[in-house]
């Protein structure tokens, strides 16, 4: 059984040079789940923080599962913090690196692998204005030269 992807963080790629990649665990209720399973995920603004020797992932929205009964939906909190799963070890790895000027933890993709729902997050640099521009005049670039080809 492959992995299903459920929802991809296209800025992070355009706002950060990611460096390395790390696969998490993440703790949600049944209807986040459902809810992660009918494509009701938004990555875009979502990044991860230390507290306490644990790692949780902020400003994501899973949108609330709309077959939920009883009234859940009006106590849920689509954007409250979610806790991500790793070893101490990956922990501490973060730790150093969040510690160093200019680093940043963000998350990749969201996706099913093996029935569990993962987080991927990266440790990423931000990118400075000059390098976006950059990046878009490469896009442009290969953009023409695909059209040249047809």
């Amino acid at each position: 059984m492959g992995k299903k992807i459920i929802a991809t963080n296209r800025k992070a790629r355009f706002n950060y040079e990611l460096l390395e990649t790390l696969e998490a665990g993440i703790v949600l209720d049944g209807g986040e789940v459902k809810s992660a399973r009918s494509g009701g995920v938004n990555l875009k603004d979502g990044y991860v923080g230390l507290e306490k020797g644990e790692v949780f992932l902020y400003n994501i929205n899973i949108s609330p599962y709309k077959f939920t009964s009883g009234g859940l939906e009006k106590k849920y909190n689509p954007q409250r913090p979610r806790k991500l799963l790793l070893h101490k070890k990956e922990i501490i790895k973060l730790q150093n690196k969040v510690n160093e000027k200019g680093f940043a933890i963000v998350p990749t993709e969201i996706y099913f692998k093996n029935g569990l729902v993962k987080v991927e997050i990266a440790v990423a640099k931000g990118k400075k204005l000059w390098d976006k521009r950059e990046a878009i005049k490469e896009r442009e670039e290969k953009k023409r030269i695909r059209e040249l080809e047809n």
